[in-house]
C-alpha cells in the first residue's frame, strides 16, 4: 500500500479529490442550522462556500425525534452556564436546527452542480439508510457520538471514507471508535482534533494533540474547530493536519442557530487561501540558500579594500573591512588576512581575494 513520508495511508480521496499531507488541506463548510430554516438560504449558502472556493459542504442529517425525546423533564434542558442555547428544550432546539431531510437532495445537486462535495453526519442509523440513497460520498461522526458504537460500526460497514470527531472522548474511547470502524470495514479513517465549546476558546484547542494522534491511530488528522476567526485553524496546518472544517453562514449579525462561531463568506475565502499558502510554506527540511536565495548571496557582506594599498603593504584595520556586496572573500578570513603583504597595487573598493596575498 503506497505510504505518505508519515507512513499514513496518502491515496485518500473523496469524490476523486486526494487528501493528505501532500496536498493543501481539504476545507469544509458546515452549514449545521444556518440556513434558518430555509432552503433557499441553504442554496445560497452553498453557492456561496464555492465562490470562497472550499472543498466541501458538510450538513447534519437528523429530526428531533431521532436525536432526542419529547419530554419536559429537567434533563431535556440546557442548563450549561454561558451556552448560547441555556434554557432551551432540547426537543424544541433540534426541531429548530435540522435540516428537513427533503432539503438534501437539492443541496446535494447543487453542491455537484458546483463542483463542490456534498456529505453529512447522521446522527441514527436510519440517517445513514438516507443518506446512502442520496450517494454520499463520506460520513462524518459528530464529537457528541463518537461513543456511539451502533452508529459508528452502521457507517463504517459502508466502506466510505470515515470522518470522526474526537471531541470530548477520552484516549480510551477514541481507541474504542476507531476499533470499531476499523473492524466494522472502514479503510479510510480522519480524525478531526476537536473541543466542543461552543464557541471554543483557543487555550482549550491543545493542538499538539495533532501529530500524537495520527502517530496513535496510524492515520490522517484534523482540525474541527469552534474558535473565533481562522487563527488556530492556520496554526493546526503546521501540525500536519490534512482537513479543517469550520461553521459557515452568509452573516452572523442576520443570526442562525451556530451563527455566533461561524465564519462570514470573506473570511471563508481568506481560511481557504492562507491554509494553503501555510500548506506550501511547510516544505522540507532545509538550509543553504534555496533557487530563489542564490541571487542574494551578493548582498551578503565579504572582505573589500577600504583604503588604496601599495604592494609590500600590508593589510590593517583601515584597509580591510567587512562591508556588503559579497564579492570578495568570507568575513571569516578577517583576523587572518591581517598582517599579511599584499603583492600587488590595489584600489579602494576591490574585492579581496587570495591572488593578492603575498605568501
Amino acid at each position: 500500500m503506497e505510504k505518505s513520508s508519515k507512513g499514513i495511508d496518502s491515496r485518500l480521496k473523496i469524490n476523486g479529490r486526494k487528501i493528505g499531507v501532500a496536498f493543501p488541506p481539504f476545507i469544509i463548510a458546515e452549514m449545521s442550522g444556518n440556513h434558518n430554516r430555509s432552503l433557499k438560504r441553504a442554496l445560497q449558502i452553498v453557492d456561496a462556500a464555492a465562490d470562497c472556493g472550499v472543498h466541501a459542504v458538510k450538513l447534519q442529517t437528523y429530526t428531533c425525534d431521532t436525536i432526542t425525546l419529547d419530554v419536559q423533564a429537567g434533563d431535556f434542558y440546557i442548563d450549561e452556564p454561558g451556552s448560547l442555547w441555556k434554557g432551551s428544550r432540547l426537543y424544541d432546539l433540534y426541531r429548530e436546527a435540522y435540516t428537513p431531510w427533503d432539503w438534501h437532495r437539492p443541496i446535494f445537486e447543487r453542491c455537484r452542480e458546483l463542483g463542490v462535495v456534498c456529505f453529512s453526519t447522521p446522527f441514527d442509523e436510519t440517517a445513514v439508510d438516507f443518506l446512502e440513497e442520496l450517494g454520499t460520498p463520506c460520513y462524518k461522526i459528530a464529537s457528541f457520538e463518537n461513543a456511539h458504537l451502533p452508529l459508528i460500526r452502521k457507517v463504517a460497514s459502508t466502506g466510505k471514507p470515515l470522518i470522526i470527531s474526537t471531541g470530548m472522548a477520552t484516549l480510551a474511547e477514541l481507541d474504542q471508535a476507531v476499533q470499531t470502524a476499523r473492524k466494522a470495514g472502514c479503510r479510510d479513517l480522519i480524525l478531526l482534533k476537536c473541543t466542543s465549546a461552543y464557541p471554543a476558546d483557543p487555550e482549550n484547542s491543545n493542538l499538539l494533540t495533532i501529530p500524537h494522534l495520527r502517530d496513535l491511530f496510524s492515520c490522517q488528522v484534523g482540525l474541527s474547530d469552534h474558535t473565533l476567526g481562522i487563527g488556530v485553524a492556520l496554526a493546526s496546518v503546521a501540525l500536519g493536519v490534512t482537513v479543517i472544517e469550520k461553521h459557515f453562514t452568509l452573516s452572523r449579525t442576520e443570526g442562525g442557530m451556530d451563527a455566533a462561531f461561524s465564519l462570514e463568506p470573506a473570511e471563508m475565502r481568506s481560511l481557504v487561501e492562507e491554509s494553503e499558502r501555510a500548506w506550501k510554506a511547510l516544505g522540507k527540511v532545509s538550509y543553504g540558500p534555496t533557487g530563489k536565495e542564490i541571487n542574494s548571496l551578493k548582498f551578503r557582506r565579504s572582505l573589500y579594500v577600504a583604503r588604496d594599498i601599495q604592494a609590500g603593504e600590508t593589510f590593517n584595520e583601515e584597509n580591510l573591512r567587512v562591508v556588503r556586496p559579497g564579492f570578495g572573500l568570507l568575513p571569516e578570513h578577517y583576523e587572518l588576512l591581517l598582517g599579511k603583504k599584499v603583492r600587488m597595487d590595489v584600489t579602494k573598493g576591490t574585492p579581496v581575494s587570495w591572488d593578492m596575498v603575498m605568501e
